[in-house]
């Protein structure tokens, strides 16, 4: 059956989630992650945090998933020593060269080849496989033929984001922040944090929610208050399917909202999965769906505020 993998931004929603039956927790080591301080973990939570899901027999994987300049090689291969004699085996990448110095380190260790690889097709993922990866996770868009191909012609494991965002462009990709945010500065290991940056320690400030004016080609104006698509999904129709298709992790993103609001989507997820795999002939979505219709509401609540913080931080820089 299809691991359920679900985000960890505190040691509290480390608990919670595991609690609530995800099979693996994932955490951001702090400064290497994409998100906001707050939301990533220090070394010894992280070990802790390590130890607590050992003990239940689950697995607690650590992401470095921006893409470091050569002379943060070094401090990242420090900082995955440390984690690897602490225990831990499972990492979440997004850079294929730190990929390939990890896996030769270490050869035991299990990477995930992270949603900010824009992997979209079968080479792709050949690619990071050869890269040292043995999972990769499928891009956010990235339809159920792909999905098929990878699984059947890649040779390697699949991983698929039932709840989290599609940004405008590719997760990952984007550079909108960066026009905002231009400073930089390095924290006490010696990391540099590019704050306009996700890719290189900075934040994503959804600017793109922000309400623009669109102009045609010689300046004039064409349209005023244009939102940019940023969408954040939450599927179930799709959950039969994937497990049918032999998806191997289904994975919950949300590290930024809240302990209780996490906790409750994992428990959704767990039993969802648990209800089509026993009995997969008279399973019916529309309980499920009504039931979502809460969770989604609440999230978009949580996420409203956190996106009118971030446009604000960023409009005052």
């Amino acid at each position: 059956m299809a691991e359920l993998l679900a985000s960890g931004g505190t040691p509290e929603m480390v608990r919670a989630v595991l609690d609530n039956g995800a099979d693996a927790v994932y955490v951001g080591a702090k400064g290497w992650s994409r998100r906001r301080a707050q939301y990533e973990m220090a070394d010894d939570q992280i070990i802790e945090s390590a130890e607590y899901a050992r003990s239940k027999g689950k697995v607690l994987r650590v992401a470095f998933n921006t893409l470091p300049a050569s002379r943060e090689i070094p401090l990242f291969m420090a900082k995955t020593e440390k984690f690897y004699k602490a225990g831990i085996r499972d990492f979440i990448l997004t850079d294929a060269g730190a990929m390939t110095a990890l896996s030769r380190r270490f050869t035991d260790v299990q990477i995930h080849a992270s949603v900010g690889c824009t992997i979209i097709n079968a080479e792709d993922a050949r690619f990071y496989k050869e890269a040292g990866a043995t999972q990769i996770v499928a891009e956010c868009r990235m339809g159920r033929d792909e999905m098929r191909r990878i699984k059947e012609e890649a040779g390697v494991g699949l991983e698929v984001l039932v709840h989290a965002t599609t940004c405008y462009t590719l997760l990952g990709r984007c550079t909108m922040s960066s026009y905002t945010r231009q400073e930089w500065r390095f924290d006490e290991e010696g990391k540099n944090h590019f704050l306009g940056s996700p890719n290189r320690g900075g934040l994503c400030y959804r600017v793109c929610l922000t309400e623009w004016d669109q102009v045609g080609k010689n300046g004039e104006a064409e349209a005023s208050g244009v939102v940019l698509p940023n969408i954040a999904y939450f599927l179930v129709d799709d959950i039969p399917s994937l497990i049918d298709l032999g998806v191997d992790t289904i994975k919950i993103q949300g590290r930024e909202y809240s302990v209780p609001l996490v906790g409750e989507m994992v428990r959704f997820y767990r039993e969802l999965i648990d209800a089509y795999v026993k009995d997969r002939p008279s399973f019916r979505l529309e309980p499920w769906k009504e039931r979502m219709a809460g969770i989604v509401s609440a999230r978009d609540a949580e996420r409203r505020e956190k996106t009118a913080g971030l446009i604000s931080e960023s409009l005052s820089a």
